[in-house]
């Protein structure tokens, strides 16, 4: 009795083992979709891209991240809130500022900080 039940448990090994590869093969999914985000910022600080590039290469990225149902990393809105500042389109900048407190609202000091920032005239 004690040699079949061996028998099975050694026959359902390789199985279980193939079952637990499989189910590692996919591998965890990413937690943002970082599309061009990284290149941008790059692009950015070492002035290699101008704005209306950096604006364009982001909101195509957004739009991919919506169709993937994939969230942008912190910093996504903010960098594109401070690119439209930069281009003098302030309903767009506040729209991301905005966009990036709600979906990290750790960063909303720092937000409304820039918000205020923005609104004193120069």
């Amino acid at each position: 009795m004690k040699h079949s039940s061996i028998t099975r448990l050694a026959a359902a090994l390789p199985a279980a083992g193939l079952l637990l590869l499989a189910g590692c093969a996919s591998g965890p999914q990413p937690l943002y979709y970082w599309g061009e985000y990284q290149p941008a910022l790059y692009g950015h600080f070492t002035k290699e891209q101008g704005a209306q590039e950096q604006i364009a290469a982001l909101e195509a990225g957004l739009e991919k991240a919506r169709a993937k149902s994939l969230a942008v990393p912190p910093g996504y809105h903010a960098h594109l809130g401070i690119l439209y500042a930069g281009s003098e389109q302030p309903d767009q900048m506040l729209r991301h500022f905005e966009a990036e407190k709600t979906l990290y609202p750790e960063s909303a000091a720092y937000m409304d900080f820039l918000m205020r920032k923005a609104r004193q005239p120069e």
